[in-house]
């Protein structure tokens, strides 16, 4: 086929960047408040890629302790030089605290990558970099403009060299562009690329929700007068309305292939059952065009499509990934996170081999906190997820079991505990604003119990089975939307995993899953 699906990478793959080595493409996303940070892809047409690690897996590199939800790891940028990979971007630390930039260095994108080189005098966030003709490196990042803001959310690009020996940046600070769209806000993700003699400023405008957008502006210096774009912006969907089946796109990085085609990579969500985005933001593919020194997306159409002609380049599929982890490997594969960096030795591929242990530990899936857990995105509108347990609760506190996770406050968890008769029970809760409701529960004998979770849209079913594929259902028609960021806040997307906890007891028990299948509709 001549064509290709978006989105390129589905599910939560946010704030994409992208860069090529010869005939090697790379990219990698951001991750806000899971561990390991910033999965990095690899890629020889454009379409099909396979993750090959993640740039921050140490601890030393990436600690997320008291990181509330949504903060984190923003937005990085991947770039090569001479033999060297960097990649650049900003740890939020709260709601209101610092916004620190770092950048880490590797000489292959699969790692090991160096720990952080962290900034001084570096403010705001989504920062980028450029490797010039002249050996000079410049960093772009957004800022408060320093005569102050004349609108809420207005910011700035700014520019500044940096000096790789010192690892700092270095010279006076440059005020670049405010953006082509006034009083829409939220200038941010700025990439500046050197193409046929001039400087070209890519950025983000309009926020992160419906009004987002792709704005440009050129100069024949680096430092400036940067002249906007009078197309701009060059790619939005917010003309289109909220019940177009693709939104708030924007967060752009753009790649020139080894054939001379230009490419942009960017976000955008897909909303289902209404303007519910479970998803969150996810990485899309559209091609690009030069027309009298500008660039214009999807020329003749302007938007992003489901369906558009392929990248002039040799096709290459990777495996696909098994839909059934049965935890044989000594290692989790690449498609599992913990949420926060994980602390202590909660979970074991090898105490019983086939199985994932998870021991309890006293913090919740409720907390902002790092409890033992593990999970993968959601990658499909309809779907569904299986696994078996074997959990014995000694405790009124202790559960484990299956949770659709959007963030602490916002979730479903499919768990196995005690009722208040001491009888071993497997029951719904839905966790709505914090609030808690049990759905359904069902009084179940001591042993081995599957669960499964399907989603058709946002009408979710749970069924369990105390024997394989002797399935019951428990609760069914569950709403969905309680999972999308719409209703919950912040920028993740939906996870689906497996948890075990004492939630605020300490325990020495632990649940041994056996399987876990994850399966599109």
């Amino acid at each position: 086929m001549n064509t290709f699906r978006n989105p390129i990478l589905p599910g939560f793959y946010p704030d994409p960047s992208i860069c090529r080595v010869g005939d090697d493409y790379y990219m990698v996303t951001s991750t806000f408040e899971y561990y390991p940070g910033v999965p990095i892809f690899h890629s020889h047409d454009l379409v099909n890629w396979r993750q090959i690690g993640h740039v921050l897996d140490r601890p030393s590199q990436l600690n997320l302790d008291g990181t509330p939800t949504s903060r984190g790891i923003y937005a990085p940028t991947i770039r090569y030089n001479n033999g060297v990979f960097y990649m650049i971007t900003t740890f939020v630390e709260s709601a209101t605290g610092a916004r620190r930039n770092f950048y880490v260095t590797a000489t292959e994108p699969a790692g090991a990558w160096s720990d952080p080189n962290w900034l001084n005098d570096a403010p705001g966030i989504d920062p980028s970099l450029l490797f010039d003709d002249d050996g000079k490196v410049y960093y772009t990042g957004n800022r408060v403009p320093p005569e102050g803001q004349q609108y809420p959310k207005h910011m700035e690009i700014w520019l500044q060299e940096l000096d790789l020996e010192e690892k700092q940046l270095t010279g006076p600070k440059f005020s670049l562009w405010d953006g082509a769209l006034k009083q829409i806000h939220a200038q941010e993700s700025p990439h500046l690329y050197k193409i046929n003699g001039f400087y070209y400023l890519v950025i983000a405008e309009g926020g992160t929700g419906f009004t987002h957008s792709v704005t440009v502006a050129r100069s024949e210096n680096v430092t400036g007068p940067y002249e906007s774009c009078k197309m701009n912006p060059i790619l939005t969907h917010r003309h289109l309305g909220k019940q177009y089946g693709i939104v708030n796109v924007g967060h752009a990085d753009l790649i020139e292939t080894q054939c001379g085609e230009w490419w942009m990579v960017c976000i955008a969500s897909r909303p289902y059952g209404g303007y519910h985005r479970n998803m969150g933001r996810e990485t899309f593919l559209v091609p690009v065009q030069w027309e009298d020194g500008w660039p214009v997306v999807n020329p003749g159409k302007g938007i992003v499509e489901w369906e558009m002609t392929r990248p002039n380049l040799p096709e290459k599929r990777w495996p696909s990934l098994s839909a059934c982890d049965h935890f044989d490997a000594p290692v989790l594969e690449d498609r599992w996170n913990f949420i926060r960096t994980p602390r202590g030795d909660f979970w074991s591929l090898s105490e019983r081999p086939g199985h994932l242990r998870l021991r309890l530990k006293p913090e919740s899936m409720t907390e902002e906190l790092n409890p033992s857990f593990v999970g993968r995105r959601q990658q499909h509108i309809y779907f569904a997820v299986r696994t078996s347990v074997e959990f014995t609760p000694n405790g009124p506190s202790e559960t484990a079991g299956l949770v659709a996770l959007q963030n602490h406050d916002f979730q479903y968890r499919f768990e196995c505990g005690l009722s208040g008769e001491d009888q071993t029970v497997v029951r719904v809760v839905c966790r709505e604003q914090g609030e808690e409701t049990v759905l359904g529960s069902k009084v179940v004998p001591p042993g081995k119990l599957y669960l499964q979770f399907e989603a058709i849209g946002q009408s979710l079913r749970f069924d369990f089975a105390t024997e394989s594929g002797r399935w019951e259902t428990i609760v069914e028609n569950a709403d969905g939307t309680v999972l999308s960021s719409d209703k919950a806040g912040g920028f993740v997307g939906t996870y689906i995993g497996i948890f075990a906890s004492g939630n605020g007891s300490a325990s020495s028990n632990y649940a041994d899953f056996d399987y876990f299948e994850y399966v599109g509709l």
